[in-house]
Protein backbone atom coordinates (compact mmCIF):
# COMPACT_ATOMS: atom_id res chain seq x y z
CA UNK A 1 0.00 0.00 0.00
CA UNK A 2 1.28 3.62 -0.94
CA UNK A 3 1.92 5.69 2.19
CA UNK A 4 -1.40 7.41 3.73
CA UNK A 5 -2.22 10.54 2.71
CA UNK A 6 -2.03 12.80 5.25
CA UNK A 7 -5.18 14.36 6.86
CA UNK A 8 -6.12 18.05 5.06
CA UNK A 9 -9.07 19.53 7.09
CA UNK A 10 -9.46 22.16 4.26
CA UNK A 11 -11.07 19.26 2.16
CA UNK A 12 -13.68 18.77 4.93
CA UNK A 13 -14.07 22.41 5.50
CA UNK A 14 -15.01 22.86 1.57
CA UNK A 15 -17.10 19.91 2.23
CA UNK A 16 -19.05 21.81 4.75
CA UNK A 17 -19.14 25.13 2.29
CA UNK A 18 -20.84 22.92 -0.53
CA UNK A 19 -23.70 21.72 1.86
CA UNK A 20 -24.57 24.80 3.02
CA UNK A 21 -24.44 26.00 -0.18
CA UNK A 22 -26.87 23.41 -1.98
CA UNK A 23 -29.79 22.93 -0.41
CA UNK A 24 -31.13 21.34 -3.49
CA UNK A 25 -30.12 19.43 -5.93
CA UNK A 26 -30.42 22.80 -8.37
CA UNK A 27 -27.96 24.62 -6.27
CA UNK A 28 -25.67 21.51 -5.83
CA UNK A 29 -25.38 21.15 -9.82
CA UNK A 30 -24.52 25.23 -10.58
CA UNK A 31 -21.82 24.85 -7.41
CA UNK A 32 -20.09 21.63 -8.83
CA UNK A 33 -20.28 23.65 -12.46
CA UNK A 34 -18.91 26.56 -11.05
CA UNK A 35 -16.19 24.63 -9.30
CA UNK A 36 -14.96 22.60 -12.38
CA UNK A 37 -15.20 25.49 -14.11
CA UNK A 38 -12.46 27.31 -12.26
CA UNK A 39 -10.65 23.79 -12.97
CA UNK A 40 -11.02 24.67 -16.60
CA UNK A 41 -13.62 22.83 -17.43
CA UNK A 42 -16.16 24.33 -19.92
CA UNK A 43 -20.02 23.91 -20.44
CA UNK A 44 -21.38 21.98 -23.69
CA UNK A 45 -25.22 22.43 -24.84
CA UNK A 46 -27.14 19.02 -25.38
CA UNK A 47 -28.53 21.09 -28.61
CA UNK A 48 -25.60 21.51 -30.24
CA UNK A 49 -23.24 19.47 -32.27
CA UNK A 50 -19.81 18.12 -30.01
CA UNK A 51 -16.15 18.19 -31.00
CA UNK A 52 -13.82 15.55 -30.13
CA UNK A 53 -10.94 18.29 -28.84
CA UNK A 54 -8.93 17.51 -25.09
CA UNK A 55 -10.09 18.81 -22.20
CA UNK A 56 -12.59 18.76 -19.30
CA UNK A 57 -16.63 19.58 -20.06
CA UNK A 58 -19.89 19.13 -18.79
CA UNK A 59 -23.85 18.95 -19.56
CA UNK A 60 -26.38 20.37 -16.93
CA UNK A 61 -29.59 18.72 -16.76
CA UNK A 62 -31.92 20.17 -14.35
CA UNK A 63 -30.68 18.53 -11.15
CA UNK A 64 -27.87 16.04 -12.53
CA UNK A 65 -24.73 17.28 -14.07
CA UNK A 66 -22.54 14.46 -16.04
CA UNK A 67 -18.74 15.88 -16.64
CA UNK A 68 -15.67 14.73 -18.27
CA UNK A 69 -12.23 15.05 -18.87
CA UNK A 70 -10.91 13.71 -22.64
CA UNK A 71 -7.15 13.74 -22.19
CA UNK A 72 -4.90 14.36 -25.18
CA UNK A 73 -4.32 11.38 -27.45
CA UNK A 74 -7.51 9.47 -26.07
CA UNK A 75 -8.86 7.35 -28.58
CA UNK A 76 -12.43 6.61 -29.70
CA UNK A 77 -12.54 3.68 -27.93
CA UNK A 78 -11.05 4.23 -24.47
CA UNK A 79 -12.68 3.33 -21.82
CA UNK A 80 -13.82 5.44 -18.75
CA UNK A 81 -13.82 5.88 -15.63
CA UNK A 82 -17.18 6.71 -13.76
CA UNK A 83 -18.01 7.88 -10.18
CA UNK A 84 -21.56 7.83 -10.12
CA UNK A 85 -23.51 9.62 -6.97
CA UNK A 86 -27.19 11.49 -6.44
CA UNK A 87 -27.55 14.78 -5.93
CA UNK A 88 -31.36 14.81 -4.03
CA UNK A 89 -32.08 13.63 -0.44
CA UNK A 90 -35.36 12.97 1.61
CA UNK A 91 -37.14 16.23 2.13
CA UNK A 92 -40.49 18.34 2.62
CA UNK A 93 -41.49 19.68 -1.01
CA UNK A 94 -44.15 22.24 -2.22
CA UNK A 95 -47.48 21.13 -3.31
CA UNK A 96 -48.56 22.91 -6.99
CA UNK A 97 -51.21 25.31 -4.58
CA UNK A 98 -48.77 25.81 -1.61
CA UNK A 99 -50.80 28.16 0.13
CA UNK A 100 -53.12 27.27 2.99
CA UNK A 101 -53.36 27.26 6.68
CA UNK A 102 -56.37 26.72 9.66
CA UNK A 103 -57.16 28.17 12.72
CA UNK A 104 -54.84 31.96 11.85
CA UNK A 105 -52.18 30.23 10.97
CA UNK A 106 -50.57 30.53 7.59
CA UNK A 107 -49.17 27.23 6.07
CA UNK A 108 -47.53 25.96 2.97
CA UNK A 109 -48.61 22.45 1.88
CA UNK A 110 -45.32 20.16 1.28
CA UNK A 111 -45.76 16.54 0.09
CA UNK A 112 -42.62 14.08 1.00
CA UNK A 113 -40.28 13.49 -1.27
CA UNK A 114 -37.85 9.95 -0.80
CA UNK A 115 -38.02 8.84 2.55
CA UNK A 116 -36.66 11.10 5.33
CA UNK A 117 -37.47 10.52 8.94
CA UNK A 118 -39.89 12.87 9.73
CA UNK A 119 -39.30 13.60 13.47
CA UNK A 120 -35.96 15.24 12.69
CA UNK A 121 -37.86 18.07 10.73
CA UNK A 122 -40.05 19.35 13.65
CA UNK A 123 -39.31 21.92 15.69
CA UNK A 124 -36.50 23.41 13.29
CA UNK A 125 -35.81 26.17 11.40
CA UNK A 126 -36.29 25.64 8.13
CA UNK A 127 -35.63 27.74 5.17
CA UNK A 128 -37.18 27.32 1.23
CA UNK A 129 -35.20 26.75 -1.67
CA UNK A 130 -35.16 26.42 -5.75
CA UNK A 131 -36.06 26.49 -8.85
CA UNK A 132 -38.37 29.14 -10.53
CA UNK A 133 -39.42 28.70 -14.23
CA UNK A 134 -40.28 32.19 -15.75
CA UNK A 135 -42.84 33.34 -18.54
CA UNK A 136 -40.02 33.80 -20.98
CA UNK A 137 -39.11 30.54 -20.69
CA UNK A 138 -36.03 30.82 -18.13
CA UNK A 139 -35.06 29.30 -15.04
CA UNK A 140 -33.68 31.27 -11.64
CA UNK A 141 -32.48 29.43 -8.51
CA UNK A 142 -33.54 30.91 -5.35
CA UNK A 143 -32.53 30.32 -1.81
CA UNK A 144 -34.15 32.19 1.36
CA UNK A 145 -31.75 30.60 4.13
CA UNK A 146 -33.17 32.13 6.87
CA UNK A 147 -35.82 31.09 9.63
CA UNK A 148 -38.93 31.21 7.57
CA UNK A 149 -40.63 27.77 8.25
CA UNK A 150 -41.20 25.58 11.11
CA UNK A 151 -43.19 22.15 11.72
CA UNK A 152 -44.25 22.22 15.41
CA UNK A 153 -44.40 18.99 17.20
CA UNK A 154 -47.38 18.26 19.66
CA UNK A 155 -47.01 19.53 23.22
CA UNK A 156 -46.20 16.52 25.38
CA UNK A 157 -49.32 17.61 27.38
CA UNK A 158 -52.07 16.60 24.32
CA UNK A 159 -49.92 13.59 23.39
CA UNK A 160 -48.80 11.83 27.00
CA UNK A 161 -47.85 8.45 25.43
CA UNK A 162 -45.47 10.47 23.40
CA UNK A 163 -42.69 8.97 25.17
CA UNK A 164 -44.05 4.97 26.10
CA UNK A 165 -45.51 4.56 23.05
CA UNK A 166 -43.50 6.71 20.26
CA UNK A 167 -44.32 9.58 17.96
CA UNK A 168 -46.98 8.55 15.23
CA UNK A 169 -46.82 10.95 12.47
CA UNK A 170 -49.33 11.40 9.36
CA UNK A 171 -47.66 12.54 6.57
CA UNK A 172 -50.60 14.42 5.50
CA UNK A 173 -51.94 15.99 8.60
CA UNK A 174 -48.80 16.70 10.97
CA UNK A 175 -46.35 17.77 8.26
CA UNK A 176 -47.78 21.16 7.03
CA UNK A 177 -45.25 23.74 7.93
CA UNK A 178 -46.27 27.07 9.41
CA UNK A 179 -44.66 30.60 7.88
CA UNK A 180 -46.95 33.55 9.57
CA UNK A 181 -50.48 34.93 10.92
CA UNK A 182 -53.85 35.27 9.21
CA UNK A 183 -57.21 34.25 8.36
CA UNK A 184 -57.40 35.24 4.72
CA UNK A 185 -55.01 32.46 2.91
CA UNK A 186 -54.44 33.73 -0.63
CA UNK A 187 -53.61 31.32 -3.66
CA UNK A 188 -50.23 32.88 -4.97
CA UNK A 189 -48.97 33.95 -1.73
CA UNK A 190 -46.16 32.62 -1.49
CA UNK A 191 -44.67 32.56 -4.90
CA UNK A 192 -45.27 36.35 -5.02
CA UNK A 193 -43.16 35.95 -1.78
CA UNK A 194 -40.41 34.61 -3.69
CA UNK A 195 -40.38 36.69 -6.53
CA UNK A 196 -39.97 39.81 -4.25
CA UNK A 197 -37.26 37.44 -2.60
CA UNK A 198 -35.44 36.70 -6.09
CA UNK A 199 -36.12 40.38 -7.50
CA UNK A 200 -38.29 39.18 -10.10
CA UNK A 201 -41.15 41.10 -11.84
CA UNK A 202 -44.68 40.66 -10.37
CA UNK A 203 -46.39 37.85 -12.08
CA UNK A 204 -43.48 36.21 -13.95
CA UNK A 205 -43.17 32.99 -12.16
CA UNK A 206 -45.28 29.80 -13.99
CA UNK A 207 -43.80 27.35 -12.45
CA UNK A 208 -41.64 26.05 -9.12
CA UNK A 209 -40.04 23.39 -7.96
CA UNK A 210 -39.30 23.99 -4.05
CA UNK A 211 -38.44 22.30 -0.80
CA UNK A 212 -37.79 22.71 2.56
CA UNK A 213 -34.07 22.76 4.13
CA UNK A 214 -32.85 23.52 7.31
CA UNK A 215 -30.97 26.70 7.84
CA UNK A 216 -28.74 25.66 10.51
CA UNK A 217 -25.06 24.96 8.95
CA UNK A 218 -22.67 21.89 8.99
CA UNK A 219 -20.26 21.60 12.14
CA UNK A 220 -17.46 19.74 13.72
CA UNK A 221 -18.77 18.08 16.73
CA UNK A 222 -16.70 16.15 19.36
CA UNK A 223 -14.24 16.78 21.90
CA UNK A 224 -11.21 16.96 18.82
CA UNK A 225 -13.72 18.11 16.17
CA UNK A 226 -13.56 14.49 14.73
CA UNK A 227 -16.79 14.71 13.96
CA UNK A 228 -18.97 16.14 11.06
CA UNK A 229 -22.77 16.89 11.40
CA UNK A 230 -24.71 18.46 8.31
CA UNK A 231 -27.06 18.12 6.18
CA UNK A 232 -27.62 16.17 2.75
CA UNK A 233 -24.91 13.98 2.96
CA UNK A 234 -26.77 11.06 1.68
CA UNK A 235 -25.21 12.24 -0.99
CA UNK A 236 -23.55 15.44 -1.46
CA UNK A 237 -20.81 14.32 0.16
CA UNK A 238 -19.85 11.83 -2.39
CA UNK A 239 -21.21 14.82 -5.38
CA UNK A 240 -18.60 16.78 -3.97
CA UNK A 241 -15.56 14.09 -3.15
CA UNK A 242 -15.93 12.69 -6.52
CA UNK A 243 -15.81 16.51 -8.50
CA UNK A 244 -12.27 17.12 -5.62
CA UNK A 245 -11.60 13.65 -7.62
CA UNK A 246 -12.29 15.03 -11.48
CA UNK A 247 -10.57 17.80 -10.64
CA UNK A 248 -7.00 16.54 -9.49
CA UNK A 249 -7.35 13.62 -12.16
CA UNK A 250 -7.97 16.34 -15.15
CA UNK A 251 -4.55 17.61 -13.94
CA UNK A 252 -2.95 14.75 -14.81
CA UNK A 253 -3.60 15.56 -18.33
CA UNK A 254 -2.54 13.09 -20.87
CA UNK A 255 -1.22 10.80 -18.34
CA UNK A 256 -4.65 9.10 -18.26
CA UNK A 257 -5.51 6.08 -19.45
CA UNK A 258 -9.12 6.43 -18.88
CA UNK A 259 -11.47 9.27 -19.35
CA UNK A 260 -12.46 9.88 -15.94
CA UNK A 261 -16.35 11.25 -15.37
CA UNK A 262 -18.57 12.55 -12.61
CA UNK A 263 -22.21 11.09 -13.14
CA UNK A 264 -23.68 13.07 -10.65
CA UNK A 265 -27.78 12.39 -10.72
CA UNK A 266 -30.97 13.28 -9.64
CA UNK A 267 -34.08 11.03 -8.11
CA UNK A 268 -32.77 8.26 -6.89
CA UNK A 269 -34.30 8.87 -3.82
CA UNK A 270 -37.23 7.79 -5.09
CA UNK A 271 -36.29 5.66 -7.85
CA UNK A 272 -34.06 7.50 -10.22
CA UNK A 273 -36.49 7.33 -13.29
CA UNK A 274 -37.13 10.69 -14.82
CA UNK A 275 -35.30 12.38 -17.42
CA UNK A 276 -32.13 13.09 -14.98
CA UNK A 277 -31.85 9.91 -13.30
CA UNK A 278 -29.89 7.03 -13.08
CA UNK A 279 -32.40 4.89 -15.45
CA UNK A 280 -32.83 7.72 -17.79
CA UNK A 281 -30.54 8.01 -20.86
CA UNK A 282 -28.72 10.76 -19.61
CA UNK A 283 -25.40 8.77 -18.73
CA UNK A 284 -25.66 6.59 -21.66
CA UNK A 285 -26.19 9.32 -24.19
CA UNK A 286 -22.99 11.66 -22.97
CA UNK A 287 -20.97 8.67 -23.40
CA UNK A 288 -21.87 7.51 -27.01
CA UNK A 289 -21.72 11.56 -28.12
CA UNK A 290 -18.11 11.42 -26.20
CA UNK A 291 -17.54 8.95 -28.49
CA UNK A 292 -18.91 9.73 -31.45
CA UNK A 293 -17.16 13.52 -31.18
CA UNK A 294 -13.57 11.50 -31.36
CA UNK A 295 -15.05 9.78 -35.07
CA UNK A 296 -15.50 7.10 -32.74
CA UNK A 297 -18.20 4.01 -34.34
CA UNK A 298 -21.02 1.80 -32.77
CA UNK A 299 -17.97 -1.00 -32.70
CA UNK A 300 -16.05 1.73 -30.80
CA UNK A 301 -18.61 2.31 -28.23
CA UNK A 302 -18.77 -0.75 -27.40
CA UNK A 303 -15.20 -1.52 -27.05
CA UNK A 304 -15.04 1.59 -24.78
CA UNK A 305 -18.10 0.69 -22.54
CA UNK A 306 -16.83 -2.88 -22.33
CA UNK A 307 -13.56 -2.01 -20.54
CA UNK A 308 -15.79 0.68 -18.41
CA UNK A 309 -15.85 0.85 -14.43
CA UNK A 310 -17.97 3.00 -12.29
CA UNK A 311 -17.53 3.10 -8.70
CA UNK A 312 -21.23 4.27 -7.86
CA UNK A 313 -20.64 6.45 -4.25
CA UNK A 314 -23.35 7.04 -1.72
CA UNK A 315 -23.76 6.95 2.40
CA UNK A 316 -24.13 3.88 3.74
CA UNK A 317 -24.42 2.65 7.95
CA UNK A 318 -22.21 2.94 10.53
CA UNK A 319 -22.49 0.88 13.27
CA UNK A 320 -24.89 2.43 15.53
CA UNK A 321 -23.54 2.18 19.46
CA UNK A 322 -27.13 2.44 20.55
CA UNK A 323 -28.47 -0.46 17.90
CA UNK A 324 -24.99 -2.70 17.35
CA UNK A 325 -28.09 -5.35 17.07
CA UNK A 326 -29.40 -4.18 13.91
CA UNK A 327 -25.93 -4.71 11.85
CA UNK A 328 -24.33 -7.58 10.41
CA UNK A 329 -22.50 -9.65 13.41
CA UNK A 330 -19.43 -9.20 11.34
CA UNK A 331 -19.40 -6.24 9.66
CA UNK A 332 -19.14 -3.32 12.13
CA UNK A 333 -18.23 -0.45 9.70
CA UNK A 334 -16.96 2.63 11.63
CA UNK A 335 -16.34 6.26 10.60
CA UNK A 336 -13.59 7.10 10.27
CA UNK A 337 -12.13 3.92 9.39
CA UNK A 338 -12.24 4.27 5.23
CA UNK A 339 -15.02 4.13 2.73
CA UNK A 340 -16.83 1.51 2.34
CA UNK A 341 -17.67 -1.46 0.12
CA UNK A 342 -20.85 -2.13 -0.19
CA UNK A 343 -21.89 -6.05 -0.87
CA UNK A 344 -25.01 -7.85 -1.11
CA UNK A 345 -26.06 -11.25 -3.42
CA UNK A 346 -29.42 -10.24 -4.05
CA UNK A 347 -27.88 -7.13 -6.26
CA UNK A 348 -29.45 -4.18 -4.46
CA UNK A 349 -25.78 -3.19 -4.40
CA UNK A 350 -23.87 -4.07 -7.78
CA UNK A 351 -20.80 -5.35 -6.41
CA UNK A 352 -18.84 -8.85 -7.16
CA UNK A 353 -15.86 -10.28 -6.53
CA UNK A 354 -14.16 -8.60 -9.22
CA UNK A 355 -15.55 -5.10 -8.60
CA UNK A 356 -13.78 -5.53 -5.05
CA UNK A 357 -10.42 -6.28 -6.72
CA UNK A 358 -10.53 -2.88 -8.79
CA UNK A 359 -11.94 -0.82 -5.45
CA UNK A 360 -9.03 -2.46 -3.38
CA UNK A 361 -6.21 -1.65 -5.79
CA UNK A 362 -7.62 1.93 -6.15
CA UNK A 363 -7.16 1.95 -1.87
CA UNK A 364 -4.36 0.19 -2.02
CA UNK A 365 -2.53 3.45 -4.31
CA UNK A 366 -4.26 6.05 -2.60
CA UNK A 367 -2.83 4.38 0.92
CA UNK A 368 -6.44 4.49 1.78
CA UNK A 369 -7.92 1.81 4.06
CA UNK A 370 -11.71 0.35 3.26
CA UNK A 371 -13.90 -1.41 4.99
CA UNK A 372 -16.90 -3.82 3.92
CA UNK A 373 -20.97 -3.57 4.59
CA UNK A 374 -22.99 -5.87 4.37
CA UNK A 375 -27.03 -5.80 5.96
CA UNK A 376 -28.04 -7.69 8.97
CA UNK A 377 -29.99 -11.21 7.02
CA UNK A 378 -33.02 -10.43 8.92
CA UNK A 379 -33.28 -6.33 7.61
CA UNK A 380 -34.11 -5.82 4.17
CA UNK A 381 -31.16 -4.13 2.67
CA UNK A 382 -31.36 -0.88 0.64
CA UNK A 383 -30.50 -0.05 -3.19
CA UNK A 384 -28.27 2.85 -4.63
CA UNK A 385 -27.46 3.80 -8.81
CA UNK A 386 -25.18 0.94 -9.12
CA UNK A 387 -27.72 -1.92 -9.98
CA UNK A 388 -29.27 0.00 -12.26
CA UNK A 389 -26.21 1.47 -13.94
CA UNK A 390 -24.84 -1.65 -14.03
CA UNK A 391 -27.88 -3.46 -15.81
CA UNK A 392 -28.55 -0.07 -18.22
CA UNK A 393 -25.34 0.55 -19.42
CA UNK A 394 -23.65 -2.82 -18.93
CA UNK A 395 -21.02 -1.72 -17.54
CA UNK A 396 -19.20 -3.56 -14.30
CA UNK A 397 -20.15 -1.15 -11.47
CA UNK A 398 -19.01 -1.22 -8.01
CA UNK A 399 -21.22 -0.09 -4.78
CA UNK A 400 -18.99 1.81 -2.33
CA UNK A 401 -19.56 5.53 0.35
CA UNK A 402 -18.81 6.48 3.19
CA UNK A 403 -20.48 5.00 6.88
CA UNK A 404 -22.70 7.86 8.07
CA UNK A 405 -25.10 7.53 11.60
CA UNK A 406 -28.74 9.17 10.99
CA UNK A 407 -28.94 8.54 7.84
CA UNK A 408 -32.11 10.26 6.18
CA UNK A 409 -32.38 12.61 8.69
CA UNK A 410 -32.43 16.39 8.54
CA UNK A 411 -29.26 16.40 10.14
CA UNK A 412 -26.51 13.51 9.42
CA UNK A 413 -23.00 12.43 11.42
CA UNK A 414 -19.69 11.58 9.48
CA UNK A 415 -16.53 11.27 10.61
CA UNK A 416 -14.36 14.63 9.80
CA UNK A 417 -11.47 12.14 7.68
CA UNK A 418 -13.55 10.23 6.26
CA UNK A 419 -14.22 12.74 2.81
CA UNK A 420 -10.74 13.05 2.68
CA UNK A 421 -10.01 9.50 2.61
CA UNK A 422 -13.14 8.96 -0.27
CA UNK A 423 -11.76 11.78 -2.27
CA UNK A 424 -8.39 10.49 -2.07
CA UNK A 425 -9.57 6.48 -3.38
CA UNK A 426 -11.59 8.25 -6.04
CA UNK A 427 -8.88 10.02 -7.42
CA UNK A 428 -6.52 7.28 -7.70
CA UNK A 429 -9.46 5.07 -9.13
CA UNK A 430 -10.02 7.84 -11.92
CA UNK A 431 -6.35 8.24 -12.47
CA UNK A 432 -6.14 4.19 -13.35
Amino acid sequence: MSKPPRFDRGHTDDLMSFLAASPTPYHAVANTAERLEKAGFRQVAETDAWDGTAGGKYVLRGGAIVAWYVPEGAEAHTPFRIVGAHTDSPNLRVKPRPDSGAHGWRQVAVEIYGGPLLNSWLDRDLGLAGRLSLRDGTTRLVDVDRPLLRVPQLAIHLDRAVNSDGLKLDKQRHMQPVWGLGEDVRDGDLVAFLEETAGLPEGSVTGWDLMVHPVEPPAYLGRDRELVAGPRMDNLLSVHAGMAALAAAAARGSDLSYIPVLAAFDHEENGSQSDTGADGPLLGSVLERSVHARGGSLEDRARALAGTVCLSSDTGHAVHPNYAERHDPTHHPRVDGGPILKVNVNNRYATDGSGRAVFAAACEKAGVPFQTFVSNNAMPCGTTIGPITAARHGIKTVDIGVAILSMHSVRELCGAKDPFLLANALTAFLEG
